[in-house]
């Protein structure tokens, strides 16, 4: 399921991280690469133990914490910290498959790609090119999202971004370990909560409520690998 959340971060918010992230300090993305991605991948990073990281890592969290769409559709169990990259130059990040593990920096606890989420930095019309592409069963799908907006996608996918050929693309990107592996069973799950909750709006006294509610909790009971 690929998912837009709008507005993740406010305009204030937004403006903050850019400076911080203009003033960082950057080097070659390709440290954080595999054997493999290290031959596509020609972007900038943060470097993982970054003050700068660390603090705009904790606001997006904390964003996220709160975010309704976020957490119907992810079913957060463990979030890796976010990390940052910056695209210019003709800077791409060829065709690729996230790992399926990451260890937390500092810690011994291991989180699994299930769900993966970019917010965007940079406006459209900031930068050409930089269109994050995921292929998925409909197809290619091109993400050129609003600054503070966010995507979420599969783990699984195959994704890329395309050459920045003017401006620059500053973006967040990490991980979700979700309570349910399948991507099939989240979407379920995430649809019926969100039938749930317009429902509860639009008929708040339905007498089917409690039934469809225990429905997604006993479904989300059985599927939890919590």
């Amino acid at each position: 399921m690929m998912l837009r959340i709008p507005s993740l971060l406010t305009p204030d918010e937004v403006r903050d991280c850019r400076q911080a992230l203009e003033q960082a300090t950057w080097q070659d993305g390709r440290t954080t690469a595999g054997s493999l991605a290290v031959k596509v991948k020609s972007n900038l990073q943060l470097p993982i133990d970054s003050p700068i990281a660390a603090q705009l890592g904790h606001l997006i969290l904390d964003r996220l914490g709160r975010n309704p769409l976020f957490l119907s559709a992810a079913l957060p169990l463990r979030v890796l910290p976010p990390r940052f990259n910056r695209y210019e130059g003709g800077g791409t990040y060829g065709n690729h498959i996230d790992n399926a593990l990451f260890v937390i920096p500092g810690t011994a606890i291991k989180v699994r790609t299930d769900v993966s989420t970019t917010v965007f930095f940079s406006d459209p019309e900031e930068y050409e090119g930089g269109e994050l592409i995921v292929e998925d069963t409909y197809g290619h799908q091109s993400v050129k999202l609003a600054a503070g907006d966010a995507i979420v996608y599969p783990g699984t996918s195959l994704h890329r971004v395309n050459p920045v050929t003017r401006g620059t693309r500053y973006a967040s990107f990490f991980w979700t370990q979700s309570l349910v592996k399948s991507d099939e069973q989240r979407r379920l799950l995430f649809d019926l909560d969100q039938s749930i909750q317009q429902l509860t709006v639009d008929h708040p006294d339905h007498a089917k409520l409690s039934a469809l509610s225990g429905t997604y909790h006993n479904l989300l009971r059985m599927w939890s690998e919590a």
